[in-house]
Parts: C-alpha cells; sequence; structure tokens
C-alpha cells in the first residue's frame, strides 16, 4: 500500500510547553539523571610537582571565551561566557565538542587548564574529530592522566596532550571533545587556557581550507510563484528575529476559556491544572500582535470542554490518593498514575472544566469581530481547529481519554468549522493540525490499536486518514454548498535521533541538516523509525490536489532543534526556503527563535539581513544546485532586482560556486552578507563587489547575495 508508512510508534518530542504563544503558566517533565555520592579517585601513585616547559600557542580555542572560529555543539551542562573560564558539567559521561573548519596535524599538543573537585580523580578524556570525507577512521580517545598532567596552584592543573598521541596518523581533524571516561557528579569544572600549541616545525595558526566547486543555475523564463508572507511566523514573539505572523497555540489553547480571559487547563503538559496567566489573556495578546503590524493564527477549541475556573485540577490528591507524583507547587495536583505507573481513571470532565459546544465558539468569534469592526481593520487572519487533536487520549485525558476516530474528527470539524464560518464568513480556516506522521495516516483508535490492526482504516476503506478527511469536506461542500475547510494544517518536527534537541556534536549536527531533506526529497530515506521517504510538502499537495482541490498548506508548528548551534540555523533557512519554493500557505517556528541564536540569524536572511530591513522578496525563482549547496532565489514584482539565500551545508569544505544566470538578463553584483555560527551574527562586505565570479562560501554558512538585473 503506497501510503502505508512503516511502524506506528508515536514518538513525541519534548517541548518546553509554552502556554497559548505566552511563556507563563506551564511547565515540562523531562528525565533527570542524579548521582548519589562522590566518585572515588582513581588509585595512582602521587606524582611530585614537576615544572612545565615553556610552549608556543599556535591556535587559541578556549582563553576566557571561546575564540573565533570556532563553534560549540557541546552535548553537556556548560557556561561559556566571555571573561571568564568555561563552566562544565561532566555528568553522565559529559562533554564538551569545540568544532572547526579543518586543521592540520602539525600542532604539537592540545594544552588545557582545568579545576575539578578533588574526588574527580583523573577523570577526563580526549579525543579529536575525524573528517568523515577524508577518512573512516575515528581518532583515539586518549587518557588525560599520569605525565599528561602538571600540578598548579589553588587545585588547579594544566594538561598537555601531544597531538602524536591524539593522532598518530598525521590525519587532518575538525575539532575536539574533551569527555568524562567515568561517571562523575554534576558539580561544574572550571576550564580555561584551551589550545593547540606549535608544533616543533612550527605549525600554522590557521586551518587548510579544502574547497570543491559547485554549480548554481537560476531560471528566470519561468512564472515565478509568489511567496506567502505567512511561512515566515513563529509561536511567540521576537519582532527583530523578522517574523511576519504569531500563531496562539499549543495544548493550552485546547481548553482556553475566552470568557475568562487567560485561564486554561495545562493537560499532561502539567499536572492536569487549571491556571491563569497575569498577562492580559487573549484581548491583550490579539491586541499587541496587531499593534505590532503582524498577522495572528488563533487555535479555536473544539474538544467541547475548557476550564471553568484557576485552581482546580484534573487528579486531586483529595479524591485520587497514592498517585506517582505531584506538583510540589500545588500539593493537591497529581500526575494522574497510581504509584505503580498505572493510569488512573478520569473524573467526569466537570472537575475541571465546563462545555464548550460549538455555540459557545460561534459567540467568542462574532465577539472578535464585532470589536474589530469598531476598531477598524482584523485582528485574527486565520482560524485553527483545536491543537493535535490525535493526542487528546494523552494530553487532555482527564476530559477525552477515548481515542480519537475518523468520524469524531470529521464531525468536530464540521460543527465547529460551520460555526466559525456563520460568525466569520470571510473567516480562512485550517485544520485538522496534526500531530505528525502516524497522524497523517491513522487516526488516535488505529495507533493504540496497533498498525497491524488498524481497524478505523479500515472500516474507512483503507484510506490514509488526511486523504479521506478531505474527500468528505469536499463532498460537504458539494452537498449543502458550504465550505468549512480552507487550509489544510498539519505539524512536523523530525524524528531522527536526537534531531529535534540541543544536541550539536558533529554526527547529530549533520543528520539534522540532512532532516531537512524530508520535507521535499523524494530520494531521501528518513533515518528514522519512518525509514521511507516523507517527501511532505509534495505528498501533502497531491492529497489536496485528489481528494479536495484549492486547499492550501500550512504546518502549524515544526522545527529541527538544535537552536544554538549552525546546524539549527542551517536546517531552519533550509525549511524556510524550501517553504517558498513549495509554495506553503502559513508555516509558525515552534516556539520563538532566541535572540542571538543560530535560528535567529536564519530567519534574519529572510526578513532582516542587513538590519534595515533587506529582506528575501516576494516571488520564487526556480533554481538548481549542486549537492551539498542550497539556493533560494527570489525577486521582486518588476524582475529588476533578485535576492539569493544560499546555504554550504559541508561542515568541512568551502564552496566555490560557478553560475548560470543568462536567462536572468545582465546581471549586477550588490551586497553580499554571511552568517557562520559567530556570535557577530550576520556579517556584512564593505561594499559591492564587481562579478559573481569564484564566489566562495565558507563551511557551514548562510549567505545572502543581492543582484539588480537589466534586461
Amino acid at each position: 500500500m503506497d501510503d502505508m508508512p512503516r511502524g506506528n510508534k508515536i514518538q513525541r518530542r519534548v517541548l518546553l510547553a509554552i502556554a497559548l504563544g505566552s511563556p507563563v503558566g506551564v511547565g515540562a517533565w523531562w528525565l533527570h539523571t542524579q548521582i548519589s555520592g562522590r566518585a572515588a579517585p582513581e588509585q595512582h601513585e602521587q606524582r611530585s610537582q614537576r615544572a612545565a616547559s615553556p610552549f608556543e600557542v599556535a591556535e587559541a580555542i578556549y582563553d576566557g571565551g571561546l575564540q573565533r572560529g570556532w563553534d560549540d555543539r557541546s552535548w553537556s551542562k556548560r557556561e561559556l561566557v566571555e571573561g571568564v573560564p568555561a563552566r562544565v558539567s561532566f555528568d553522565s559521561f559529559g562533554g564538551l565538542a569545540l568544532h572547526h573548519e579543518l586543521l592540520p596535524a602539525s600542532f604539537g599538543a592540545v594544552v588545557f587548564r582545568f579545576k575539578a573537585p578533588p574526588a574527580f580523580g583523573e577523570f577526563l578524556s580526549l579525543a579529536l574529530i575525524a573528517d568523515r570525507q577524508t577518512t573512516e577512521r575515528s581518532f583515539p580517545r586518549v587518557a588525560v592522566a599520569g605525565d599528561y598532567l602538571f600540578e598548579l596552584a589553588d587545585g588547579w592543573k594544566e594538561a598537555r596532550v601531544p597531538l602524536v598521541a591524539l593522532d598518530p596518523e598525521g590525519k587532518p581533524f575538525l575539532g575536539l571533545t574533551l569527555q568524562a571516561r567515568r561517571m562523575v557528579p554534576s558539580d561544574p569544572v572550571l576550564l580555561d587556557k584551551l589550545v593547540l600549541s606549535r608544533g616543533p616545525g612550527g605549525a600554522p595558526t590557521s586551518a587548510a581550507i579544502k574547497t570543491h566547486r559547485s554549480f548554481v543555475t537560476l531560471d528566470c523564463r519561468e512564472d515565478a510563484k509568489a511567496i506567502s508572507p505567512l511561512i515566515y511566523g513563529i509561536a511567540v514573539g521576537v519582532v527583530s528575529s523578522g517574523e511576519t505572523a504569531h500563531r496562539i497555540g499549543g495544548n493550552a489553547m485546547t481548553r482556553l476559556n475566552w470568557d475568562l480571559g487567560n485561564t486554561w487547563n495545562t493537560g499532561n503538559d502539567w499536572f492536569f491544572e487549571n491556571v491563569k496567566s497575569d498577562d492580559g489573556g487573549l484581548a491583550s495578546w490579539l491586541s499587541g500582535t496587531r499593534a505590532s503590524g503582524l498577522q495572528m493564527a488563533l487555535t479555536v477549541p473544539t474538544i467541547g470542554w475548557v476550564a471553568k475556573d484557576a485552581v482546580s485540577s484534573g487528579f486531586p490528591r483529595s479524591k485520587l490518593a497514592r498517585q506517582r507524583k505531584y506538583d510540589e507547587h500545588r500539593p493537591e495536583a497529581g500526575d494522574g498514575f497510581s504509584e505503580e505507573g498505572k493510569a488512573l481513571q478520569p473524573l467526569p470532565p466537570t472537575q475541571t472544566s465546563e462545555p464548550a459546544p460549538p455555540e459557545r465558539i460561534q459567540r467568542w468569534v462574532e465577539q472578535l469581530r464585532q470589536r474589530d469592526q469598531l476598531s477598524g481593520g482584523r485582528s485574527v487572519q486565520l482560524y485553527m481547529l483545536d491543537n493535535e487533536p490525535d493526542l487528546w487520549h494523552v494530553t487532555h485525558r482527564d476530559v477525552h481519554p477515548d481515542p480519537l476516530t475518523y468520524d469524531e474528527l470529521l464531525d468536530r470539524t464540521l460543527r465547529y468549522g460551520a460555526a466559525v464560518r456563520k460568525a466569520d464568513p470571510e473567516a480562512v480556516i485550517a485544520g485538522p493540525a496534526s500531530w505528525g506522521w502516524t497522524g497523517y495516516f491513522f487516526s488516535a483508535k488505529d495507533t493504540v490499536a496497533g498498525a497491524m490492526l488498524q481497524p478505523d482504516r479500515r472500516a474507512h476503506g483503507g484510506q490514509p486518514l488526511l486523504a479521506w478527511y478531505l474527500q468528505q469536506l469536499a463532498e460537504h461542500e458539494r452537498a449543502t454548498g458550504e465550505r468549512i475547510l480552507d487550509v489544510l494544517d498539519v505539524h512536523y518536527y523530525p524524528q531522527a535521533d536526537q534531531v529535534y534537541s540541543a544536541k550539536a556534536d558533529p554526527e547529530t549536527a549533520a543528520r539534522r541538516v540532512r532532516s531537512t531533506r524530508s520535507l521535499w526529497d523524494p530520494t531521501y530515506a528518513d533515518e528514522s523509525w519512518i525509514n521511507e521517504p516523507v517527501r511532505l510538502l509534495p505528498r501533502l499537495k497531491e492529497w489536496v490536489d485528489r481528494n479536495y482541490p484549492g486547499r492550501k498548506l500550512a504546518l502549524g508548528e515544526w522545527s529541527f532543534g538544535g537552536e544554538q548551534d549552525i546546524s539549527g540555523g542551517l536546517a531552519t533557512a533550509e525549511a524556510l526556503g524550501r517553504f517558498g519554493q513549495h509554495g506553503l500557505y502559513a508555516a509558525f517556528y515552534w516556539n520563538k527563535p532566541e535572540q542571538g541564536s543560530a535560528t535567529y540569524w536564519a530567519f534574519r536572511a529572510f526578513r532582516n539581513y542587513d538590519g534595515k530591513g533587506g529582506r528575501f522578496l516576494d516571488f520564487s525563482v526556480k533554481a538548481a544546485s549542486a549537492k551539498q549547496v542550497s539556493v533560494f532565489a527570489s525577486r521582486d514584482q518588476t524582475s529588476s532586482h533578485l535576492v539569493l539565500v544560499l546555504l554550504n551545508l559541508d561542515p568541512s569544505y568551502s564552496a566555490e560556486l560557478d553560475f548560470e544566470l543568462s536567462s536572468c538578463g545582465e546581471l549586477e553584483l550588490g551586497r553580499s552578507f554571511s552568517y557562520t555560527g559567530g556570535k557577530d551574527g550576520i556579517v556584512g562586505d564593505t561594499g559591492p563587489a564587481k562579478s559573481l565570479s569564484g564566489l566562495t562560501l565558507a563551511p557551514y554558512s548562510i549567505n545572502i547575495v543581492e543582484l539588480s538585473a537589466r534586461r
């Protein structure tokens, strides 16, 4: 069966729950590994004080701050703050991974100073990072112990590990990892003066950069596609990132009581508690977004229940004793599981909630439109029918314990969508806000039963859920003349191991960048339990074209993780570029690009690369490039101004570009900008160059080029 995904297990990402697009009120669960006691030091002879011989620094890595050209891709908790030693926790075999462009093997040693609790003993190991394109072999991991250590004052030690021990075959390398080689507590270790020393023959102070050539073609003869500004949306606002729209969404919106303004239930994100924020609520969120000149996507509850107050909880201790866990701040609120880990039978929904039938939603939307008419304009551009209903039996199981079926999803879409349409005839309505891959093909009833059984899908002709959903809505419009759905909306997060996380070791970083191919590439088998081509955007478009032509596409939530790492920035830029190429109507990053992060600069590359409003333009120009380089091209209405975003997806090689641009007329190169992951963000050139010939992209970089065309 062509549309059958391999695997049925819902593999959820771990999300920091941000309430309704506002960073208050809810939290998240995650597991903490704690080590009781302290590790005993290794047994070794006490070394006498030895004087370390002088050395010359060839390449500084961390010296009162991470040095230029080095990227932090570590997986441990750490503080790398300018002007002070680094603070690193090495518990759970943690460590640092510091990455650079390709370095030669001609240095003398890796040298650093550190201060750790005495009980840690000789706990560290050091290894270089291999360039997988030049060698299949990994470098040895060397214990930082014995004669490699020198005692300094005040508990500090200096480590000197010869490069010949780390790199016995003399291969180029891409940086180093410093890792615990046994379990130690989480007490922070101070680290500073991390350098590469000059070798006997005089090691160079900069890397020998390898370059490959890449061919880039623009085709300006084809009609350019308009790019929807809504693809640059986010959940939580940082206006300087250049976002165009905000989405009030997430699990909390499913039970937001609009009559109470800012009161909702947190669901399983945080002990099923009713809570209330102090930030003004829905009216304030809408007016704030509108005042910023942005558009708004608003999630509309369709589950049938909303919070009745700001104090109740779904599984109270007074009615359900001996639960697995209670909120330490609200001890009455339990997690809904017995001490043995068994899910407890929910109490009646009225424990926390009151009914919210379609008539109530209609009244709410009518009130919004009345306020808009008084003030002029429109405060909501897109209504989204709830949030991930295929997970209600998990996220909101206190009021909806039964898994959603094909028929229930359609019924709720028809009834609540009709209520929105009656209240706002010009509304743009999106649904069904499915959580991810299995939700596109199966109902929640199917996923609970298992992929082998598929009782709900089999009862509906074996059709994928979204295809059937579109067919039924199309038939409804033909039969009644009532259009319910304007936009097919789904959520998308990568499922490959550790991609949607903060982890940024070289392997995870490369996998994160590759994972973006799941958005479009029919030859890319997803590197996860999915294990087949996802080609998300073409697949969704095909379902629409076959079953309900004319529907637009939206990703109500998406992210590729790694926000602080250049790999996350590259993945974000790649996704934004593909959204424009494939004609997506709307997309909302979850939850926001943090100020100064790599994802923040990826948004800026498309929306405000020069800090003065310079942006990717309004029409997508067909573009092609060789492997490891992505090119996204845009033009203005007159075709006289072009802006390119060029990504080098290779961590080791620069890309020297050759262009074929003859179809675009006579071009002049204007300004150019680049981002390579450094703290300075996007850096501009000093002035316009004279030609594109020989334009070179640094490894792992985002680049912006302006062109002027004369015909």
